[in-house]
C-alpha cells in the first residue's frame, strides 16, 4: 500500500515507545497487535508555518517516530533558513520557503503546522482543509469568532483533521483530575478561578520604517489589512495589536480557560462582563496589560479570569475549581490538590507535564487514520474555549456587558459587539474563507 492511502485508511501511532497495530487485511479480519513486533508508522510529511513557535514544535515533533518536516516556513528568510539549520540533520528533505501557498500545493504535504501570528491562524486552516491538508492549529485557533467558526465549518466539511495546540488536553495528569471532578470528587462543580501572570516589559513607542530586506511584509500582512512596517510589531509585539493579536487573554488565557470550561462541562456563556485596561506603560500597545472577565453560564456555572501582562506576583493556583463538597487546584503542569469542604487537603497528585508530545503524538495517530474523532482538542472543541476570549475582549473593547445566545452563538441587542464578530481583511480575502 502506498504510503498516502495507509495515512488515509490505518494505522495508529502514539509516542515514540508506542507500538502501532497492523493494518487489517484484505479478508476484513483484524490482525492482533503484538508486543514483541513493533510497527514502524508511517511516515507523515509536514509543512511549518511560522519558525519561532513553530521551530520548537518541529523539533518536537521530529521526538515522535514517522515524521518528516518538508517545509519550513517563514516571511522572513533569515528565519526560514535558520529553521532549516536546525532540524537539517534530522529531516535531510526540509525547504525554507517564505510562501505557504507552496506547501499547499504539494501533494507529498500531508499535514501544516500553524504557528504564524493569529491573524494567519483561521486563514491557513480553511485554506489547507480546502486542499486537502490536516492541521495543527497554535491557539488561540482563530483571530475572531466568525474565522473560528469557518475553520469548524471546512474541517467538517472537508473531513480534516485539525488539533488545538491547547497542548494540556493531552496532559495525563490533567486528564486524571478532569476524570475526578466530573465524577463527583468535589460535588457538583459550578465555579472555576482562572488566572495568569507575567512580567513583560515595554514596546515603547515607534513611527513606521521601512521592513529589513528578509522580510516579505506584504507576505507577512497576508489577510490583514494593509498598514505600514513598526518594528516594535514585528516579530512578536504583534499579540499587542487588535489587527493581529487577542492580547494575553488569547495569548495566554487561553490555556486557563480550556481546562476552565472542560471542568466546568460548560459550553458557551450567556453574560460576559470585562474590566481592566492599560496601566503599567504609555507605548503603543493596544491590549490591556490588565483585564478581568467574568463568564456566567445558563446553567448557573461561572468562570473568573484574572490576567495581568506586567506584574508576576502570584500565589494562586493556574485553575481552581469550586464544587458543593470541596475545591481543587490544578497547576500548569498536571499537578492537582483536593480539599474537602473544611479546606482540608485530602488528596494530592504532582506533575506529570503539559502534554506536548502526547498532543503531538495524537495529532498524528488521527492523521494517520484519517479520524477526527481521535483528536484530543479538535477545532470544535478549541473554537468554544478560544469564543471565550473573543467574547471576553469584545466585551472590553466596548466596555458594556455582552449578552450571548448558546443557541444561535449570536452577540444579543449589541450592534457595536455584533461588528467585532469579523474583521477587516485585504481584498479577496474574506471571499476565500467564509466557506
Amino acid at each position: 500500500m502506498q504510503r498516502r492511502a495507509f495515512l488515509h485508511h490505518g494505522g495508529t501511532a502514539a509516542l515514540a515507545t508506542s507500538l502501532v497495530s497492523s493494518l487489517p487485511p484484505k479478508d476484513g479480519n483484524a490482525v492482533e497487535p503484538t508486543q514483541e513486533t513493533p510497527v514502524t508508522p508511517a511516515t507523515v510529511s509536514l509543512g511549518i508555518m511560522g519558525m519561532q513557535r513553530g521551530l520548537a514544535l518541529a523539533k518536537e515533533f521530529l521526538k515522535l517516530p514517522g515524521v518528516s518536516i518538508r517545509y519550513a516556513c517563514d516571511p522572513d528568510r533569515k528565519r526560514a533558513e535558520a529553521g532549516v539549520e536546525a532540524i537539517r540533520e534530522s529531516s535531510p528533505q526540509v525547504e525554507a520557503i517564505g510562501d505557504f501557498q507552496k506547501m499547499l500545493d504539494d501533494p507529498s504535504v500531508d499535514a501544516i503546522v500553524c504557528a504564524a501570528p493569529n491573524h494567519w491562524h483561521g486563514p491557513a486552516t480553511i485554506l489547507a482543509c480546502q486542499a486537502g491538508k490536516h492541521v495543527y492549529v497554535e491557539k488561540p485557533c482563530s483571530h475572531n469568532p466568525a474565522e473560528g467558526e469557518w475553520m469548524t465549518r471546512a474541517a467538517e466539511k472537508f473531513n480534516r483533521c485539525v488539533q488545538v495546540g491547547t497542548q494540556r488536553r493531552s496532559s495525563l495528569g490533567i486528564q486524571e483530575a478532569m476524570q475526578k471532578l466530573h465524577s463527583g470528587v468535589i460535588g457538583k462543580v459550578y465555579y472555576s478561578q482562572a488566572r495568569y501572570f507575567a512580567s513583560r516589559g515595554s514596546i515603547g513607542s515607534q513611527s513606521p520604517s521601512e521592513p529589513p530586506p528578509e522580510l516579505d511584509y506584504p507576505q507577512w500582512l497576508g489577510p490583514a489589512p494593509a498598514q505600514p512596517f513598526r518594528t516594535n510589531v514585528v516579530h512578536y509585539n504583534w499579540h499587542w495589536f487588535w489587527d493581529f493579536g487577542n492580547g494575553e487573554l488569547g495569548n495566554n488565557g487561553i490555556h486557563m480557560l480550556d481546562l476552565a470550561r472542560w471542568g466546568l462541562q460548560s459550553t458557551s456563556p450567556i453574560r460576559v462582563i470585562s474590566s481592566g485596561g492599560r496601566y503599567a506603560f504609555e507605548d503603543d500597545q493596544q491590549t490591556p496589560d490588565t483585564q478581568i472577565v467574568s463568564f456566567e453560564f445558563a446553567d448557573g456555572k461561572q468562570i473568573l479570569y484574572e490576567g495581568l501582562s506586567c506584574s508576576p506576583h502570584s500565589e494562586s493556583a493556574f485553575v481552581s475549581f469550586h464544587g458543593t463538597d470541596g475545591s481543587m487546584d490544578l497547576d500548569e503542569g498536571g499537578s492537582y490538590r483536593i480539599y474537602n469542604r473544611r479546606n482540608q487537603k485530602i488528596e494530592e497528585a504532582k506533575a506529570t507535564g503539559q502534554g506536548m508530545q502526547e498532543h503531538l503524538a495524537n495529532f498524528l495517530d488521527a492523521v494517520r487514520s484519517n479520524d477526527p474523532k481521535r483528536l484530543n482538542q479538535p477545532i470544535r472543541e478549541g473554537h468554544l474555549s478560544t469564543l471565550l476570549c473573543h467574547l471576553g475582549n469584545i466585551a472590553q473593547r466596548t466596555g458594556r456587558i455582552l449578552r450571548f445566545d448558546p443557541q444561535s452563538q449570536q452577540i444579543l441587542e449589541d450592534p457595536k459587539q455584533q461588528s467585532l464578530w469579523e474583521r477587516p481583511y485585504a481584498d479577496g480575502w474574506r471571499d476565500r474563507l467564509a466557506t
